[in-house]
Formats: C-alpha cells, structure tokens, sequence
C-alpha cells in the first residue's frame, strides 16, 4: 500500500430510486432511503477514499459501522456520502463518515475497514464451505 494519511476523502452518491426504498430492501415499510442503502453509501466513499493508496491484491473489508441515521429521505431525491479517513492503526483505518441529501444531514458516524489481500482473503472464506 502506497503511504495513507488523515484527512484523506472520498465521497459517493446516488439519485434514490425504487429500489433503494426501505419497503422494497425489507428494512422497513416505508417508501424512504433505507437505512442499509445509507450505510452501503458511506462504505462505498470510505472505499472511494483509499482507492487510489492500494495495490497489487490489496484490498480493504469493512469491519464496523456505527452510524445514526437522523433523516429520511423520499424517492427521486439526489443523496451524497463522504468519507474522511480520520486515524490509521498498522492495516486498520478508521473513517468518519456523514450522508446528506439535498435538504441537508442524514446520517453520520464511524467506520472501520481493515486491508486484505484479495486472493488470501477469499481462500479463507471459501474453506469454510
């Protein structure tokens, strides 16, 4: 891995459509972003972030997220996340991450990824079957 350091961003978005719906991703019965598909934005711009920092195999897999989800969101509206990395512990790194829409906050909180070699990594999980 090439030299990270804090203060590092990376950010993700996407316009919130059918299927980003609690009632359609089963996280609840409403039609708003669902919380999951929240989360996966914030994880996707802590990715964002460090992507251009890895090689060869390297790769990271998230391994926390405590996040708030503090706003709805309705269908149609655009959604951003952003991922700041914020401490970096030998191959743990630690992002704080926030989500907004066009009307403002939604969702803010933690996130720690930790760097795998791929091919390593899969190996693994695949002897487990």
């Amino acid at each position: 891995m090439k030299e990270l350091t804090k203060g590092i961003t990376g950010t993700s978005e996407l316009t919130v459509s059918e299927k980003e719906l609690a009632v359609n991703v089963g996280s609840g019965s409403l039609e708003v972003l669902a919380t999951p598909v929240m989360v996966m934005l914030m994880e996707k711009a802590a990715c964002t972030c460090i992507s251009d920092f890895l090689e060869g195999d390297e790769t990271t897999v998230g391994t926390e997220m405590n996040v708030k989800h503090i706003s709805a969101t309705p269908k149609n509206m655009k959604v951003c996340a952003e991922a700041e990395l914020i401490e970096i512990n030998g191959r743990e790194l630690i992002f704080s991450v926030k989500a907004y829409d066009e009307a403002g906050d939604i969702g803010e909180g933690i996130h720690k990824r930790f760097l795998v070699y791929g091919e390593k990594f899969t190996a693994k999980a695949n002897s487990k079957i």
